[in-house]
């Protein structure tokens, strides 16, 4: 369903490919929207698009990836093909991302910031449980030497 969603919103979209040139322009448009540059850690992503006038974006990769978050302490899945509609402070509709809860993956639907000043991201899933995340808690981990 999500390759279809891509083709009804790809006409009058800005599209990249490489992962060179993708992940330079998805930070971009997170920075744009306010939300965390490590909500994706995906380093081979093989294209992105954004369609600005329906607020539309997607990312695609050759195979799913698991990122674990070691400052929250869950791992993320991520889908070949990921698409949100996206706002300021607000990604809406997301496809294609799952985060581990004990032993079940549970779907995530939405990420938004309410309140910049909490320093918080609101995670939801389709039922509409949510869980406040601190915006710190997706910066990337630091390499050591």
């Amino acid at each position: 369903m999500s390759a279809q969603l891509i083709e009804t919103h790809r006409k009058d979209a800005q599209v990249y490919n490489g992962p060179v040139q993708c992940k330079q322009k998805l930070n971009e448009l997170l920075k744009e929207i306010n939300m965390p540059s490590n909500l994706f850690p995906l380093d081979d992503i093989q294209e992105c698009g954004y369609n600005k006038s329906t607020g539309f974006m997607w990312l695609t990769q050759k195979k799913p990836v698991q990122h674990k978050f070691s400052k929250m302490k869950r791992v993320a899945s991520y889908d070949t093909h990921v698409t949100a509609f996206v706002e300021t402070g607000r990604m809406k509709m997301v496809q294609g991302v799952k985060t581990k809860e004990l032993l079940f993956w549970i779907t995530l639907s939405d990420f938004y910031i309410d309140d910049p000043s909490s320093g918080k991201v609101i995670v939801a899933n389709p039922a509409g449980i949510t869980r406040a995340i601190a915006v710190s808690d997706f910066d990337p981990e630091e390499k050591n030497p």
